[in-house]
């Protein structure tokens, strides 16, 4: 089974400096049906304006993974971590037993972010955050792990999870496949581009939460970026 979410049936919020479109429920945003999706707890969809961003605030137990589809996102944290994630890359942070944080847009211009949250499979252990490039080039085609939990994907940016989250972009009339195994759950949304999914029509930042799919096939209507995130359900 494959459900559409139309982008403009979404949850929004638009704060002036933040416009975030709601994936699942979200703040003021509450949706008794799309309270989560498996262990997928989060997907927002932010633009966040120039010489702005989310101040420093508390987390735990929680894996929290952004990323940055437009501009840069810097971050700083009660850790002393601190670093900027450019268009394309991803930044993961774990938080475990808890951790502050602040995720600033420094730049000129307009950054968009998905930002993703997972639950961990256990709850604590010691925060920690990282960040990666991750060139498109490199899953032209195909997707690659960016963050993840799972055996074997040794070049994604860890998470506490048996979940992953991978990207891949496709030219128009390109075709990529995902098997899921038993009892797991996916959900899709193309960053750019239009698409079908098993045949579904999707346009640019729909989601698409599967379930009971052994394999989907995405072929791109036009060039298309895609992130999805494969979840316990």
């Amino acid at each position: 089974m494959i459900e559409h979410r139309p982008f403009d049936q979404l949850g929004h919020a638009n704060h002036g400096w933040l416009d975030a479109k709601h994936h699942f429920s979200f703040a003021s945003y509450f949706n008794p049906q799309r309270m989560e999706w498996g262990a997928l707890r989060v997907w927002n969809d932010d633009a966040i304006a120039a010489h702005s961003g989310f101040p420093m605030h508390p987390h735990r137990d929680m894996e929290i993974v952004t990323y940055v589809r437009e501009g840069a996102i810097t971050h700083e944290d009660s850790m002393g971590n601190k670093g900027r994630t450019d268009a394309g890359d991803v930044q993961v942070m774990s938080a475990g037993t808890g951790l502050q944080h602040s995720e600033y847009n420094l730049e000129p211009s307009l950054t968009r972010i998905f930002q993703i949250w997972i639950e961990p499979d256990s709850r604590g252990g010691e925060p920690s955050w990282g960040s990666k490039p991750f060139p498109k080039t490199d899953r032209s085609g195909q997707f690659i792990a960016l963050a993840s939990g799972m055996q074997g994907d040794d070049e994604a940016l860890p998470i506490r999870a048996n979940a992953r989250v991978l990207g891949a972009t496709l030219k128009a009339g390109e075709s990529v496949s995902y098997d899921f195994d038993a009892q797991r759950k996916g959900y899709l949304v193309p960053a750019t581009g239009a698409v079908k999914v098993n045949g579904l029509a999707l346009a640019a930042r729909d989601g698409a939460a599967i379930s009971d799919e052994a394999r989907i096939t995405i072929t791109a209507q036009e060039d298309a970026e895609l992130v999805l995130v494969d979840v316990a359900g």
